[in-house]
C-alpha cells in the first residue's frame, strides 16, 4: 500500500543568492556608506579587505564577524533606516528576487508550513524581505548593540554549521520531525541547513549541495541567470 509522504511543517531558505539574486550584505554596506556620507573609495576598499581575507583561507564565520565589526558605534535606527531606503531601491529597481525559490516560498505558506528565512545576514537587511515574502521567522546573525548602539561584536555568525544547528533546535522548539521540514540553499556553505532536514533542495549548480540533496531523496530549483559584467 502507498504511503502518503507527511506534510511539510517547517521550510527553511537562505536568502542570498536563494530568494535574492544578490549578496545583501556587500549592497547593502554600500548603500549605508554612501548614506553617511563616506568617500566612495571607503566601500571599495571594506569590501576588498573581505574578499581578501575570505580568499586567504580566513573561516567565513570570522569575516562574517569582521563585516559588524564596521558598523561599531552607529546607531540600530540609523542603519535600520538605511537598510529600508536600501531595499525600497533594489525592488524599485528590479530582478531582486529570485523567482523560482520566492514561488517554492509561498507555496509552502499556503499548504500551512511555517516558513524560515536563514542567513549571515542581520536584522536591518533581512525584516524588509520577511515582510515583502511573508515569512514566519528569521534566524540570522544578530549583532550586539548597547544604548541603540552597535558594539562591532557578534557572538554567533549565522554561517555554516551554524544553520544546521539553528534549523535543528527551532524543529525541536516547534516540535516538527526532521522528515517534515525542507530546506533550501545555493553554496555548499548551506550544507548544514540541508542536512538538517528530510527534504533538501539545492537552489542552482553548486557541485557539493547539488550531489547532497539528490543523493538525499530532495530536489533542485534552478539557479540565478549570469549576468556578464554584474557583481553581487
Amino acid at each position: 500500500m502507498h504511503q502518503t509522504a507527511p506534510p511539510i511543517g517547517m521550510a527553511f531558505f537562505d536568502v542570498d543568492e536563494t530568494l535574492l539574486t544578490f549578496k545583501s550584505m556587500f549592497r547593502f554596506l554600500a548603500h549605508h556608506f554612501r548614506a553617511r556620507g563616506l568617500p566612495p573609495d571607503a566601500y571599495e576598499r571594506a569590501a576588498a579587505d573581505l574578499r581578501g581575507r575570505a580568499a586567504a583561507g580566513v573561516p567565513r564565520e570570522e569575516t562574517n564577524r569582521d563585516y559588524y565589526r564596521l558598523y561599531a558605534g552607529r546607531t540600530v535606527a540609523e542603519v535600520t533606516e538605511h537598510a529600508r531606503e536600501w531595499f525600497a531601491a533594489e525592488l524599485a529597481r528590479g530582478g531582486a528576487l529570485h523567482e523560482p525559490a520566492v514561488e517554492a516560498l509561498h507555496a509552502h505558506r499556503r499548504a500551512g508550513a511555517t516558513t524560515v528565512l536563514v542567513s549571515g545576514s542581520f536584522p536591518p537587511c533581512l525584516a524588509p524581505v520577511r515582510e515583502l515574502l511573508g515569512a514566519d521567522l528569521l534566524v540570522c546573525s544578530e549583532p550586539e548593540h548597547r544604548d541603540g548602539r552597535y558594539t562591532g561584536h557578534l557572538e554567533r555568525p549565522m554561517i555554516g554549521a551554524e544553520k544546521g544547528r539553528a534549523a535543528r533546535e527551532l524543529m525541536a522548539r516547534h516540535a516538527i520531525a526532521p522528515e517534515r521540514a525542507a530546506a533550501y540553499g545555493d553554496h555548499a556553505t548551506d550544507l548544514s541547513l540541508l542536512q538538517a532536514v528530510g527534504h533538501p533542495v539545492a537552489v542552482g549548480d553548486d557541485p557539493e549541495l547539488g550531489a547532497y540533496a539528490l543523493a538525499a531523496g530532495g530536489s533542485l530549483l534552478p539557479g540565478i541567470p549570469s549576468t556578464p559584467g554584474v557583481s553581487g
